[in-house]
């Protein structure tokens, strides 16, 4: 019986090929070393500015300086705002205060951005109005 040569399909560029090798672990990556002194030197002015943020929290938890806050955030006067805030003892990091009819928003940043570096900024928002 005579039977006739069976012709392989083509293989095609991204098909499967039955008689191919694959290596199915991609090759390992090379990492640089871990260093941790940015990490750490980021950590150590967040803790700055958390206790920051306290001295911050005590002064507004005042009735009588949460409302001169507030009146001078109502009427607009942002000159006032920031007169106030800066006012606060103990507080030296700078601080932007932005506020809407509802909250006031507070950015603290890190002492070290002052001296060009990239790093940490703590915004607290709070509510005050509906």
């Amino acid at each position: 019986m005579y039977y006739p040569p069976y012709n392989h399909p083509p293989y095609h560029q991204g098909q499967y090929h039955p008689n191919a090798v694959y290596n199915h672990f991609p090759p390992a990556r090379q990492y640089p070393p871990v260093d941790t002194e940015i990490l750490t030197q980021s950590i150590h002015e967040f803790q700055i500015l958390i206790r920051q943020e306290e001295i911050l929290l005590e002064r507004l938890n005042d009735t009588e300086f949460a409302r001169l806050l507030m009146q001078a955030a109502q009427h607009g006067n942002q000159s006032e705002v920031d007169r106030l805030i800066y006012s606060i003892e103990g507080l030296y990091v700078p601080v932007q205060t932005t506020y809407t009819p509802s909250g006031v928003i507070f950015d603290l940043e890190s002492p070290a951005a002052s001296q060009g570096a990239n790093c940490c900024t703590l915004t607290m928002t709070l509510k005050w109005g509906n």
